[in-house]
């Protein structure tokens, strides 16, 4: 049986944006952003970006998820009899450079669209959404398995545990202003390898304390510096003194002079993994780009970063429906265009 989940790995791994394309089709159109697979309820998509510093975040570490594990006797009917979950598969038979069980911050109510945005958290892990979301999609890729049934809704946090990634679209705000992207290296990520993605991304959970780190913004400041400077992962177990970090300390008097400009512009799931990811934009004017990001790398741990894009209509849209893209990051792309946020 190894064999015939390593066949379906594969055929997973190399056809994901196809597969995604084709199961966005299985939910109502009025639930895809911005005219791409990805998937939204409507309090998901604020009207207008929302400043990323000014989302209101609840955590409460007691909270308890009572949904599908991925544990259950149904979903471990396509794994070998070895295994007990769809993550110890991944790591016994097929797994990838950066794969780690960590604390991640689990979503358990999102509306941005309302009057006073909020998102809200409990203790997740990230080997919680392997064992929900990516199990589902090799359900997909095998066209047989009753896990993506018994989830339902992808947009339901109450039926499968959630973690959030922060996927941010990096803009340097110039006369022409450019972008970064980055193509994530399947021999490297146990998630959508083999697509485009914008950069950084990252999952919301904390580096070394779990109330210190509760932040977007921090979380975001770790992100850059480790997929575009290179930067290592590893802060020590000391809590991050960020206002002693220069680049953190930079970005931040960035943003409250106007340099930097931080926006959400919504919160979406992926149609085949069921990954779930907030959209934001950073927008750094070209001086303080430079300043930053003079050792920009062109290779990090999950991938490659690619050569600036032009921020324009036909470069947004040749990625956004021509390329193969992560359906967050084309989504994305889309909102920030239309908002004009460079």
């Amino acid at each position: 049986m190894a064999d015939e989940w390593l066949d379906v790995r594969r055929r997973l791994v190399g056809n994901r944006y196809q597969l995604a394309v084709v199961a966005a089709g299985d939910y109502p159109a009025e639930r895809r952003v911005a005219g791409t697979p990805l998937l939204a309820p409507a309090s998901w998509i604020p009207a207008e970006p929302i400043p990323l510093t000014s989302l209101r975040l609840e955590f409460d570490p007691r909270a308890v998820f009572t949904g599908v594990t991925g544990h259950e006797p149904f979903a471990r009917e396509s794994l070998p009899t070895e295994f007990g979950s769809y993550a110890e598969a991944i790591k016994g038979l097929a797994p990838p450079a950066v794969f780690e069980d960590r604390p991640t911050y689990r979503l358990t109510f999102a509306d941005l669209a309302g009057p006073d945005p909020v998102l809200r958290f409990g203790r997740g892990t990230y080997f919680d959404s392997i064992n929900t979301g990516e199990a589902a999609a090799h359900e997909y890729a095998a066209q047989r398995g009753r896990l993506r049934t018994a989830i339902g809704d992808p947009w339901d946090v109450t039926r499968r545990p959630t973690n959030v990634a922060i996927s941010t679209l990096t803009i340097r705000a110039d006369r022409e202003p450019t972008f970064f992207l980055h193509w994530r290296d399947p021999a490297k990520v146990g998630h959508a390898g083999g697509l485009y993605q914008v950069v950084p991304v990252g999952i919301f959970q904390p580096s070394t304390d779990e109330q210190h780190d509760f932040s977007l913004w921090r979380n975001v400041v770790r992100e850059l510096s480790e997929e575009l400077l290179g930067e290592s992962e590893e802060y020590g177990d000391a809590p991050i003194r960020y206002d002693d970090w220069p680049f953190a300390a930079r970005l931040a008097a960035g943003l409250e002079a106007g340099e930097v400009r931080a926006y959400c512009v919504g919160l979406g799931v992926d149609p085949l993994t069921f990954a779930t990811d907030l959209l934001t934009v950073l927008s750094i004017d070209a001086l303080v780009f430079d300043e930053l990001f003079g050792g920009l790398v062109e290779t990090n741990e999950e991938g490659r970063v690619l050569e600036p894009q032009p921020f324009t209509a036909e470069v947004v849209d040749d990625f956004v429906h021509h390329q193969p893209m992560q359906a967050a990051g084309a989504a994305l792309l889309q909102l920030a265009w239309a908002h004009q946020l460079a």
